[in-house]
């Protein structure tokens, strides 16, 4: 029988973590390990539109999709109907064994939507550490070379190499080391912070490569533009544009990491559209199947076509019912106009922000609904962590999924899905407001 349909309301009916949430909790304890932390003691039961729903019948705001994943909303009907079909055919059968048409499939979307007219090609992955990896490794491939450049306060995952990538060192790095080598990092424009415009920002940069690193030897300049779990950090205009037009010249591989900031979260397929960049390898994936694992490397054709056969792969990459799911995720976009909806959205929860007029608060960013505000101590400009923290714990007692993110852990940051409706936004942006008075 079919379940009624998820209510659209905030409701809290125990106290949080309800009696059900609590004896789960005490079982991860006993078997899964501490080092898998969760932001709530409280154990999903189901998710639908803006709302996520425990085991105890709690129902709360979701301002997080997941860490970006469920763009397109939790449980999207037509993302559901395309994995029960396929679920119903086969589950697996190894694309490098015997391939199936939907990763094609997939691959000819990721053509279409990423930006540029030039030949493309992509494989497939599961997660967004497994993607940038192998974006670095087609890269070197491609290029001959071995050095990689990143970003402060980059995140790119959590395997050996995307650890070597990522600025934050607790909680992701610290105790894993030694990493891999020949990764450099150079200073990203943070406009709030530096005051400094893109074109000031792209020569300190470059200056900074083409003295530690050279030119000559790097494979790859991998950027995020717009920041994830660095803190929503969106570079000044222009910075983009200056890193991918010396790339071109000195023939380095342009890598633009959209795992966050793709397939529409910021109110176009890939945020590096807004700065009318081109990059030479898009990175994909959180939001691009709808919660089923997938990732994609898109590139240049003749980038992606310098591995040699049998150099890529793995055993559940491009798998059948994350396909069926990605492609129903397009679908969902284009016929329901959330690439519009993101812009609403980013109307809606920046018109609030602003309006909060609070000191504690130093910088509001980002874009389509990848937003964030910036808490700082107002006398000083310093990082405060512990409001962010305080606010964020605030509105998970009141039913508000929030998540902090940045590398002092100063920033709060909305992610909310496409399908959420305004009301249940301004509700959930309400407690925000109600804990900045009260703390």
């Amino acid at each position: 029988m079919p379940r009624e349909p998820l209510a659209q309301s905030r409701h809290l009916g125990t106290e949080l973590p309800g009696p059900k949430s609590v004896a789960l909790m005490q079982r991860k304890q006993a078997f899964v390990s501490p080092g898998v932390g969760t932001t709530l003691p409280v154990f999903a039961a189901r998710a639908a539109g803006g709302i996520v729903e425990d085991v105890d019948g709690n129902r709360f705001i979701d301002l997080g999709s997941g860490i970006a994943v469920t763009t397109v909303g939790s449980s999207a009907p037509r993302v559901v109907e395309a994995v029960q079909a396929q679920v119903a055919d086969f589950t697996h059968t190894c694309f490098m064994i015997t391939p199936y048409e939907s990763y094609v499939q997939v691959a000819q979307a990721l053509a279409r939507l990423t930006p540029g007219d030039h030949e493309k090609r992509s494989a497939l992955f599961n997660s967004g550490s497994e993607a940038v990896e192998n974006a670095v490794k087609i890269a070197r491939s491609y290029t001959g070379r071995d050095a990689v450049v990143v970003f402060d306060h980059a995140y790119h995952g959590r395997t050996n190499l995307t650890m070597a990538m990522t600025a934050k060192v607790a909680p992701y790095k610290h105790g894993f080391g030694p990493f891999a080598g020949e990764v450099y990092r150079a200073p990203m424009s943070y406009p709030s912070r530096d005051g400094l415009s893109g074109a000031e920002a792209a020569r300190r940069a470059l200056s900074q490569i083409e003295t530690q690193v050279g030119a000559g030897n790097l494979a790859a300049l991998v950027i995020e533009p717009i920041q994830g779990e660095g803190g929503f950090i969106v570079p000044a205009p222009g910075f983009l544009a200056a890193l991918a037009d010396w790339c071109t010249e000195h023939g380095v591989v342009f890598v633009a990491d959209e795992v966050q900031s793709g397939f529409g979260r910021t109110g176009t397929w890939f945020a590096v559209e807004q700065e009318n960049v081109v990059p030479d390898v898009v990175v994909s994936a959180k939001g691009i199947a709808g919660g089923l694992p997938l990732s994609a490397v898109t590139g240049r054709a003749d980038i992606m076509d310098a591995v040699h056969t049998g150099g890529l792969g793995g055993t559940y990459g491009g798998n059948p019912l994350a396909c069926a799911a990605a492609l129903a995720v397009i679908e969902t976009i284009e016929a329901d106009g959330l690439l519009e909806r993101a812009q609403e959205i980013e109307t809606l929860v920046l018109g609030r922000l602003h309006d909060l007029k609070d000191p504690r608060i130093g910088d509001i960013r980002g874009r389509g609904a990848m937003l964030a505000a910036e808490f700082v101590d107002p006398a000083t400009g310093e990082p405060d962590g512990a409001l962010a923290k305080a606010v964020a714990a605030y509105a998970h007692a009141q039913g508000v999924i929030t998540l902090t993110c940045g590398t002092w852990g100063n920033v709060i940051r909305f992610l909310p899905p496409l399908s959420i409706s305004d009301e249940l936004l301004s509700e959930g942006l309400d407690v925000i407001a109600a804990a900045l008075k009260e703390i």
